[in-house]
């Protein structure tokens, strides 16, 4: 086993394997960009290194910067973990020719397995099931071939970035720019594929471990068709789909896709399968390296997947065969993002204020916060993960709902009230999964209607602010009653807006503490979780900001007639089509802001003349900031 390993990551993934490496006794060492200097990973290693500016491009995508570190550390071996440099043959390579050893597959696997084109054609010759598709150059012609729908996808990475379901094949050639912007900015390779589409799909994959002695196995399936955006949010093992001849058959595949690439270490064979007969299973693609979901087959094997990763790249043989695994009870694991789901599930940012993360009974989370913790638009949105374990689907169902509703990350918005409702919907606890469920219901499970309560125990927070401290007279102008000299007591009210600004009247009883505020409104007491002007419950957080009329409305005379354009989401402008004076239409895209890896386009919501112009490509803005002022057509004339 190694004396030192240098973890190439950040996040949860990173505190993930510094945990195992601490269990094995094994030395950890941390790297770390500008942003991340305290962060959570960098405080529980053994030693950290800094490798530069935030951008990942100049910390944690640098190979060069990454080596450098191994080799002050006197690191023996890297650990890449998910995402940045993970499945990057080049770095594997690199760590090879600099004494290290990468902690994943052989580079060659890599690169064939990352080439979702070459991959295909690679498992087809071993007998793997292949979903009926094209590529460059001829992607349009294939499209066309195959007809709608179809599923355009990088050849280069995975993730879901830069997918792009194409129904209507008129706007073909545009879809297919925009998905090469996106893989072109995540993977820096705009190489496409195209796939026939298989409706209301499921989305199943194998896990697998090989040693380096010829030894490979499978542990079992994951079902992980709960998506959004074509990323996975909610994933179980194992699967209820699957009857035992299925899951052997397809084991067995996935093991053969191991094998025709000379894999070694955990790795993961994706699967789409039809719903309505899962024996015909097609090979999606082959993660070469650990995947984010990989705690619910620790859960049911009772195996340590980081750990076998470090023993297999340190030379050990798997313990057993194919006929030593066994799969025991059920595990659900929810992925918890920093996305507004009421908003598209659109990136969010902030900083993490007040944080509570079950642990114990059967429940486990995974987690690179800490309060304190900034959350920017440079990296990935994920923030955690929280699984549940029980001796069945219902119960491991249940305890998952209930971890999310104790889950508390005040100060930076988060999907986890969301999941926990989608978690209760119907057709997810009768197991009738496809990856277009989220898109169907997502209607179903959000609001933005903002509960009187919330309003009421933001009030009551302000209110307690303004009681004055200590014994003995107290002057009655300072105590917010409403009182006055010779008049009716005026109640105290708060212009405040989460959504729409409101006026609120406090009209309960209500005891505010440090952490935590309680209202009772109807006879109905409701407790929130309380930060600064945050306020949550059950998983859901509000950010309740107070509003000047006065201020809002010199702002409306200012821009009146116009609207104002502003971003959706913390970011960075990629994109600018218009300058000041140009004349656009209705729904004509004007700007792209990106964040996390995700594209959003701000359109001309109407037609009229670009009034104001306030950003170029580059610029960083943040939630709600104004990018443009367009004015109408009619206030022109």
């Amino acid at each position: 086993m190694f004396d030192t390993v240098l973890v190439a990551n950040r996040g949860e993934i990173a505190v993930r394997v510094i945990r195992t490496l601490r269990a094995l006794g094994v030395r950890s060492v941390a790297v770390f960009s500008d942003a991340d200097a305290d962060a959570r990973h960098v405080r529980e290693a053994d030693t950290a290194v800094r490798l530069g500016p935030a951008p990942a491009s100049e910390s944690y995508l640098s190979a060069e910067r990454l080596l450098e570190a191994a080799a002050r550390t006197g690191a023996q071996a890297v650990h890449p973990g998910y995402g940045f440099l993970a499945e990057n043959a080049a770095f594997a390579r690199a760590c090879a020719d600099a004494g290290l050893v990468f902690i994943g597959p052989p580079a060659d696997a890599i690169a064939l397995m990352g080439d979702k084109i070459r991959a295909k054609e690679t498992v087809e010759a071993a007998g793997v099931p292949v979903v009926p598709g094209g590529r460059d150059p001829e992607l349009v012609e294939a499209a066309r071939a195959l007809g709608a729908p179809v599923l355009l996808k990088p050849s280069a990475g995975g993730g879901g970035k830069g997918m792009r379901l194409v129904r209507d094949l008129t706007v073909l050639e545009e879809e297919i720019a925009a998905a090469r912007r996106e893989a072109r900015t995540s993977f820096g390779d705009d190489t496409l594929l195209v796939e026939r589409w298989v409706d209301r799909p499921r989305h199943i994959e194998i896990q697998v471990l090989a040693d380096g002695h010829g030894n490979v196995i499978h542990l079992g399936e994951r079902e992980c068709s709960l998506q959004r955006r074509h990323q996975k949010i909610i994933e179980e093992a194992p699967s209820v789909l699957l009857d035992e001849d299925t899951r052997a058959s397809m084991g067995e595949a996935a093991v053969e896709a191991a094998r025709s690439c000379g894999y070694r270490g955990a790795g993961t064979v994706e699967f789409i399968v039809p719903g309505d007969d899962p024996s015909s299973y097609y090979f999606m693609e082959m993660n070469t390296r650990l995947q984010v979901e990989h705690p619910v087959t620790e859960l049911v094997t009772g195996l340590d997947l980081v750990e076998w990763q470090l023993r297999v790249a340190a030379g050990e043989r798997l313990p057993y065969g194919q006929e030593g695994v066994r799969l025991t009870g059920h595990a659900v694991e929810a992925r918890v993002c920093a996305e507004d789901p009421a908003k598209g599930f659109l990136p969010s940012g902030g900083t993490v204020l007040r944080l509570h993360e079950p642990q114990g009974d059967g429940v486990r989370t995974d987690s690179g916060l800490s309060e304190g913790t900034e959350v920017g638009s440079l990296y990935d949105p994920m923030l955690s993960k929280v699984i549940a374990y029980g001796p069945d689907r219902a119960t491991a169902l249940r305890k998952l709902r209930a971890a999310l509703a104790e889950t508390v990350t005040l100060g930076v918005q988060t999907n986890a009230g969301f999941l926990r409702r989608l978690l209760a919907h119907p057709d997810v606890v009768k197991g009738e999964l496809d990856t277009g469920l989220v898109e169907r219901v997502v209607a179903d499970l959000v609001s933005t209607d903002v509960p009187e309560e919330v309003y009421e125990a933001a009030a009551a927070v302000r209110l307690s602010g303004l009681r004055p401290e200590g014994d003995g007279w107290t002057d009655p102008f300072s105590v917010p009653s409403g009182w006055r000299m010779g008049g009716t007591p005026k109640p105290v009210g708060f212009h405040l807006r989460v959504q729409d600004p409101v006026e609120h009247v406090p009209r309960g009883a209500h005891t505010v503490t440090e952490d935590q505020v309680s209202v009772t409104l109807d006879g109905v007491r409701h407790t929130f979780h309380r930060a600064a002007d945050w306020v949550g419950r059950d998983g859901d957080a509000w950010h309740v900001r107070d509003h000047d009329p006065v201020a809002a409305s010199l702002t409306r005379s200012a821009h009146a007639g116009a609207d104002s354009l502003t971003a959706p989401m913390p970011g960075t402008v990629t994109v600018v089509k218009v300058a000041v004076g140009d004349e656009v239409a209705a729904g004509q895209s004007l700007l792209v802001v990106e964040a996390m890896k995700m594209e959003h386009v701000i359109s001309a919501p109407h037609a009229g003349t670009v009034a104001e112009l306030d950003v170029t490509p580059g610029t960083t803005v943040a939630m709600d900031q104004v990018l443009a002022v367009i004015t109408p057509v009619e206030e022109e004339k």
